[in-house]
């Protein structure tokens, strides 16, 4: 269970530093929620990722929802644009992280060769 709540923490800390970006044009001070948000959510992926979590899997769904997110929050907050384009693309890479995630439970690693 630690590990969805790391990599919730992860892309909740990750989607409020971006959406900060916007705000930091108005204000300032706000590179204040910028810096703790990245950082934040680095540490929080760090630990998912010490807590055993896969690093092609946990990148994925933390990018994916970072995009999805950031657009339909920035949307709803700042009037971003979000068209039928935008959203089917958004569809198009939640569903490339889903068959990763199908294709990594479903086949053995691959063996990597020794260059020597």
């Amino acid at each position: 269970m630690s590990k969805w709540l790391y990599l919730v923490a992860a892309i909740v800390l990750e989607v409020s530093a971006t959406l900060s970006l916007h705000l930091m044009t108005e204000h300032a001070a706000w590179v204040i929620v910028v810096v703790i948000g990245y950082v934040g959510a680095f540490i929080s992926l760090a630990m998912l990722l010490r807590a055993g979590a896969p690093i092609g899997l946990t990148y994925g769904v933390w990018a994916a929802s970072g995009v999805a997110l950031t657009a339909v929050l920035a949307y709803a907050l700042f009037g971003d644009p979000l068209t039928w384009m935008m959203s089917l693309g958004i569809v198009v890479v939640i569903g490339g992280v889903l068959l990763v995630e199908l294709g990594a439970a479903s086949s053995k690693p691959m063996e990597r060769s020794e260059s020597q």
